[in-house]
């Protein structure tokens, strides 16, 4: 009985840890890296890494709760072990030290590389084939649950990637981590806290919610506001799915999401994605980590002549320009013709690699990368003819000819198809290079738009290949 009642002592006494400090873990390179836990109240707990780095010691408070900071070594491929004790030791083995991202958002980053049902990802097979060669990247999905409480835990594991493995991982984060690490030649690992449906309003705090939005944070309240689909509930994702990711130590944020934000008034969804992003660089309390975020692709969104999914790729747009530290990634070109009706088109390959130029040139040093899509800079109006210019083209403009996208309106505010090309005259003035725009509908242009439809696919780019922006030059 004695002897059992020992063991049982012993047993209790032991450190835990959160489910996503475990074998296979990436941790962010050359960092003080954050370890945290759980053991009886008033123990010392001794963290020890097998790198040489010195031991740290941390003393349980009184709800059980100890966390350090160990300084992480350069990346590579060489496995690690962690060990932490209070008296039993528990050792994590088999940790790269490498580059460590989140990908946030609804399902078109939760769509993992084996597709959705009758939702596929492009090049499914030749990523199997791939796998084997890509051992550096592993993946931690947090399963996305919703809770009225903040959560400090959840079920999760590392998964290496290997051919067996690589369909569940997010397709448009695999293919970020797959390409950087390629690049670096370093691991990378990616935190997939997302969920499928989930507006903005779903990962902001009650406390943000309260201060800054109508939405209700008690539990009869949110039911009641958003009745008929789970997903478009506030608060509650945030809570289960990604606050137990808040602890760890990360080099930065993915985000795609927008699609359930479709029809918000004004600019409610750029500044509630701003807050957001404010609220989470506290919680990580890791400064202004990067921001990097996608476009939501062309969809008919129950009219393909609508211009409310415009409008919203308009407000991700603007959040780009008020957010520091952030970058947006154009999908304008990643959507074939017969997937208007497809909320998750298959072209994710694309996604990740743009999500990937852009961390390589802003944070890792590759200044030769053109990661920028070109954007409205200006036009000029000359006679029956609109010279417009653009920014962040690179030096060059896809095609000379049969522009698509373009449309012009006079002051009756009817916009009709409109012939595109380029233009170039030396010493013609300020509007010597750039696109010249008409219709013959339109004798007196005033507005352009590009592809400011729920469903419109231009096919203008810059010198990298990179899709223009759909913009308005007016404010109907």
């Amino acid at each position: 009985m004695m002897a059992c009642c020992a063991v049982m002592m012993t047993a209790s006494a032991k450190v835990r840890l959160p489910q996503m400090i475990s074998d296979g873990m990436v941790i962010q390179q050359q960092t003080q890296v954050r370890l945290w836990g759980w053991a009886q109240k008033g123990r010392t707990v001794t963290v020890t890494p097998s790198w040489g780095a010195q031991p740290q010691r941390a003393v349980a408070d009184k709800d059980g709760r100890w966390m350090v900071k160990v300084q992480s070594p350069k990346a590579s491929f060489e496995p690690l072990s962690i060990t932490f004790s209070d008296g039993e030791p528990v050792t994590v083995s088999n940790i790269l030290s490498g580059e460590v991202w989140v990908c946030a958002g609804q399902s078109n980053m939760e769509m993992p590389v084996k597709g959705f049902g009758n939702c596929p990802v492009e090049g499914y097979n030749d990523v199997v084939i791939d796998a084997a060669a890509n051992s550096g990247v592993r993946s931690l999905k947090i399963p996305s649950i919703m809770r009225m409480q903040p959560q400090e835990d959840a079920v999760c594991h590392w998964n290496l990637c290997t051919p067996g493995t690589v369909g569940e991982a997010s397709a448009t984060g695999y293919f970020f981590a797959r390409l950087v690490s390629r690049t670096l030649h370093i691991p990378v690992g990616i935190i997939e806290a997302n969920k499928g449906g989930s507006r903005v309003e779903s990962w902001l705090t009650k406390e943000n919610l309260e201060r800054y939005t109508s939405e209700p944070t008690d539990t009869m309240g949110i039911v009641n506001f958003k009745p008929q689909w789970d997903y478009h509930r506030a608060l509650v994702w945030g809570n289960g799915t990604f606050n137990p990711i808040l602890n760890y130590t990360v080099k930065g944020i993915l985000f795609y999401q927008g699609c359930s934000n479709v029809g918000d008034p004004g600019n409610q969804y750029s500044d509630r994605l701003k807050l957001l992003v404010q609220q989470w660089r506290e919680q990580f309390a890791l400064g202004d980590i990067p921001f990097y975020f996608v476009q939501i692709a062309p969809y008919e969104c129950g009219d393909p002549n609508g211009d409310w999914s415009a409008r919203l790729q308009e407000q991700q747009f603007r959040a780009q320009h008020i957010i520091p530290n952030s970058s947006l990634v154009c999908t304008n070109d990643l959507v074939y013709p017969y997937e208007k009706t497809q909320i998750h088109p298959t072209q994710k390959r694309q996604v990740g690699e743009r999500l990937a130029y852009t961390a390589l040139s802003r944070d890792y040093g590759f200044e030769g990368l053109c990661y920028k899509s070109p954007s409205y800079k200006d036009m000029v109006v000359k006679g029956d003819t609109v010279y417009l210019h653009l920014q962040d083209d690179y030096g060059a403009i896809s095609r000379f000819e049969d522009m698509q996208g373009f449309e012009v309106a006079g002051s009756d505010r009817v916009f009709h198809p409109a012939k595109a090309s380029h233009f170039w005259q030396p010493g013609g003035g300020y509007w010597d290079e750039a696109i010249i725009i008409s219709s013959p509908e339109v004798k007196a242009p005033v507005a352009v738009r590009y592809c400011f439809r729920n469903f419109q696919l231009g096919n203008v780019a810059n010198a990298a290949g990179l899709p223009l922006f759909p913009f308005r030059t007016d404010e109907w």
